[in-house]
């Protein structure tokens, strides 16, 4: 099968399930697995975020959503050239990627891997891998995700779980939705804002003060931790703040989202959960 993926985490799953030779296509965003840099890139981002800062990007993506402005282009030639038989897409976020309905003029099969909860995110690689004939290469990522994350509740568990906010974005402040505020539970903290399942949302620094948290995890959706950490302009804290990749471990619903709970465990219980290795930068000492 001839796989065309519009949405990094979906990239991500069909590297996981063993898959990514069947790739003929991605979109600019998609980094993973590292091979797929190399890949045809059939649609691009019309906001050039890399020149911009949170703020300029904020504005940006409101006003070409105000405008009915499409935010991606589509090489609509190219991809007719690599003929998918199956395009990966979603109709989450209308910032994150192509969604499904603009693919409307094409004869590839389109699927959207839309996802909400960690539960959900497991389903979405089940059923992906069915669609794709390896049924059991899906079951066995997934249990891989739970033995992860069963290890991290094993170590933490019986601990007072202290308040934590997670910055899902920079200028302003977004708290966090969807499975991360569910990363932070089973790791052990309190999302002191971010509602579990539901959609992120913007508010100040000083509502996130208000809640007197003991860690904020800066993690803006399509930032590295260098870049995330080079943009946050916190203000005076009385908390411990830390930078972390958030583009590779928190916002894509994919496997990895599983290390970044791992990591989190860490950040809030160094004292009960080890350092997974991945890569974090102190903002602010606690």
């Amino acid at each position: 099968m001839r796989i065309c993926s519009l949405l990094p985490s979906a990239t991500e799953i069909v590297g996981s399930l063993g898959l990514t030779g069947s790739l003929v296509a991605v979109s600019e965003e998609c980094d993973w697995p590292p091979y797929v840099r190399d890949l045809p890139v059939v649609t691009a981002s019309r906001v050039d975020t890399s020149r911009l800062t949170s703020l300029e990007i904020e504005r940006a993506v409101r006003e070409a959503v105000a405008d009915g402005r499409p935010l991606y282009a589509i090489d609509g030639d190219l991809l007719e050239e690599l003929e998918p038989d199956l395009i990966l897409t979603q109709n989450l976020c209308a910032v994150c990627a192509v969604s499904a309905g603009e693919l409307r003029e094409t004869p590839a099969e389109v699927v959207a891997l839309d996802a909400h909860t960690l539960g959900e995110i497991e389903e979405r690689i089940v059923a992906l891998a069915g669609l794709l004939g390896v049924p059991g290469r899906g079951r066995a990522v997934v249990e891989g995700m739970e033995a992860t994350i069963a290890g991290v509740r094993e170590r933490v568990a019986g601990a007072p779980p202290p308040p934590v906010f997670v910055a899902e974005w920079l200028d302003p402040p977004y708290a966090a939705g969807h499975w991360i505020p569910e990363m932070v539970a089973l790791s052990g903290g309190r999302e002191v804002l971010g509602e579990a399942g539901a959609p992120s949302y913007p508010t100040s620094w000083e509502a996130v003060i208000e809640r007197r948290p003991k860690l904020i995890v800066v993690a803006p959706c399509g930032f590295d931790h260098e870049r995330a950490a080079g943009e946050a302009a916190l203000p005076a804290l009385e908390c411990r703040a830390v930078a972390v990749d958030s583009n590779a471990y928190y916002a894509r619903p994919a496997p990895r989202v599983a290390d970044g709970i791992a990591q989190l465990a860490f950040l809030i219980h160094p004292d009960l959960a080890d350092d997974p290795g991945l890569p974090y930068i102190e903002l602010a000492p606690a």
